[in-house]
């Protein structure tokens, strides 16, 4: 893998950008403490937001099905330690929940995963990483300020790129629920004729074509 050597965006397949930071639930070494586990890196414009406060929330109630399949999350926002300690606090007073996963404090990290998009600011964007078990970026999503993510979709996401990630397979649109192809998972596509015609043969294959070869998802 190839790292990202500038201060941008760091990309697909690339090394997670390391740091070390201060956050609600102790010190992180990331990459490094999460070795052998999924991570959903997720930033937030600023504490004591609306929209970021719903986020919270969301991710919050699936975090137990997030730890089912081995993922762990972290939260992010530029504010320092004590806002984001009082923010838990007040989340906790006005509806009742527990943020049971760290958010991490500082400005590094928005730096180095290329949080921030305007020149005149220090708001960051509304970024998700999900990093695999190597260290490495298998995912990245982009929102406005304005507009709250879809837990349920980066929980599909994760569970998607585990199922590549171990099967060496792709995945269709909204697997695995895809109104064609239900939870059937692709094969690679053939690189030869030989191998078009051993996929076509195949019994365990469902070929529509020479290059789209499905298989039951096991």
């Amino acid at each position: 893998m190839h790292e990202n050597t500038q201060n941008t965006m760091p990309l697909i397949g690339q090394d997670a950008p390391a740091f070390i930071a201060e956050t609600t639930m102790g010190k992180i070494n990331f990459p490094e403490d999460k070795n052998g586990k999924w991570t959903v890196l997720f930033s937030h414009p600023a504490d004591f937001t609306p929209v970021c406060t719903t986020e919270f929330l969301g991710f919050q109630d699936l975090k137990k099905d997030f730890d089912e399949i081995n993922t762990d999350l972290l939260g992010y926002s530029v504010d320092g330690i004590h806002s984001h300690i009082e923010w838990v606090r007040n989340i906790k007073k006005n509806f009742n929940v527990d943020i049971q996963f760290p958010i991490i404090a500082g400005p590094e990290v928005a730096q180095k995963y290329g949080m921030i998009h305007s020149v005149d600011s220090t708001v960051t964007v509304r970024a998700v990483f999900i990093v695999n078990p190597e260290g490495i970026i298998s995912a990245i999503i982009y929102y406005p300020l304005s507009n709250g993510r879809d837990i349920k979709e980066i929980l599909r996401l994760v569970k998607a790129l585990q199922k590549t990630y171990t099967d060496k397979v792709a995945t269709p649109e909204s697997w695995p629920k895809n109104a064609r192809l239900d939870d059937d998972v692709i094969i690679p596509p053939a690189s030869s004729m030989s191998a078009a015609i051993e996929n076509e043969e195949n019994s365990d294959y469902k070929c529509y074509d020479w290059y789209i070869c499905t298989k039951k998802n096991n």
